[in-house]
């Protein structure tokens, strides 16, 4: 059994060939396809950040609007860059959206990827410490976040308050238990994966990862996945890991599938740069008839090390062919490999 859920970038565009147009559209279709997976049997409506673009980019009041119209499916992100986030207000934003969710959050954080703008973090406000990266001030933003979400007091209250305090140091506030076990990191390389291990963060990987072997990509991200769990047994944290791996997968079942993915342009790994010194490999996407999709499926060794599937969806196709999407592979493509 593994958790299948979908993955939507949220993007807009004014063309007439989108069927969003507008960020209205991108963000009330979101909540619309999360009921509608919902329905089908999915499990988990995930969410891509990304800033000065038209995409989906504040993700918290939509994260709560899905929790607030749907019963039982996760919701998530996959993922927001930490380079942009104050951590004391992600915490209770964060900590809002799991209570109306009923605990059905599961943030995926991370160091983010190359941005619209030059260094876009820095219209928020943010800086990497004097001698640092990015890199470690998105890592510091992190374990900042991970530390007040354990629900700790730690701040010195006031002796004449508005309203009276509980006793003792003051948390951030809404706490929601449980939430600190349901972040997962973004990792693109191992060392990162091993790094969120010890940081006890689930691990998110998604289509792309540093090229760090040469070999096919599904083969060098099970290598990372089983590094991540190698590094969290030697922490010696007391739960089980979880960790989702993200695919573009299209069962061709009718002429509508067959018109938009029966090309086949992208049934290879990829070489690319996603920086001037990270050489990088993206996974190939999966469309075939639903026979021919099992049998190549059932050789992605990522898939069968991950306990839970993110299905890129192409959102500007609309909400009904996206869930035509998801319910393709839960009905022709998950039971046939033990998915469901």
């Amino acid at each position: 059994m593994k958790k299948i859920g979908f993955l939507s970038f949220g993007h807009w565009a004014p063309s007439p060939q989108s069927q969003t147009r507008s960020a209205s559209d991108a963000l009330l279709q979101s909540i619309d396809l999360a009921v509608a997976a919902e329905e089908l049997g999915a499990d988990g409506a995930y969410f891509r950040v990304h800033h000065f673009a038209r995409q989906l980019g504040s993700p918290f009041p939509l994260l709560a609007a899905v929790g607030a119209k749907t019963n039982r499916i996760e919701i998530g992100t996959a993922v927001i860059d930490m380079r942009y986030e104050n951590p004391m207000y992600m915490a209770e934003d964060a900590g809002a959206a799991d209570i109306i969710a009923g605990g059905r959050l599961q943030l995926g954080i991370s160091r983010g990827s190359p941005e619209q703008v030059i260094d876009g973090w820095r219209y928020f406000g943010y800086q990497p410490p004097e001698g640092g990266t990015d890199v470690d001030m998105a890592r510091r933003h992190a374990e900042v976040l991970l530390d007040v979400l354990r629900g700790e007091g730690f701040a010195e209250p006031n002796p004449r308050p508005m309203f009276p305090n509980p006793p003792g140091l003051l948390r951030i506030e809404p706490h929601s238990e449980g939430l600190r076990e349901r972040i997962w990191w973004g990792a693109s390389s191992n060392a990162t994966a091993v790094w969120a291990a010890k940081m006890g963060m689930n691990l998110q990987s998604s289509t792309l990862k540093d090229d760090e072997s040469g070999l096919p990509f599904h083969v060098q991200q099970a290598d990372q996945i089983r590094a991540f769990r190698e590094a969290w047994r030697a922490a010696g944290h007391e739960r089980e890991p979880r960790v989702s791996v993200s695919r573009s997968i299209f069962a061709l079942v009718d002429d509508r599938d067959r018109a938009y993915f029966g090309r086949g342009s992208q049934d290879e790994d990829k070489i690319g740069f996603i920086d001037e010194k990270t050489r990088a490999i993206f996974g190939r996407s999966y469309a075939a008839e639903p026979d021919v999709l099992i049998e190549q499926l059932a050789k992605d060794e990522a898939i069968a090390e991950a306990d839970t599937l993110l299905l890129t969806v192409p959102n500007q196709l609309g909400v009904d062919y996206n869930a035509h999407v998801i319910e393709a592979s839960l009905t022709h493509v998950a039971p046939a490999l033990g998915w469901r």
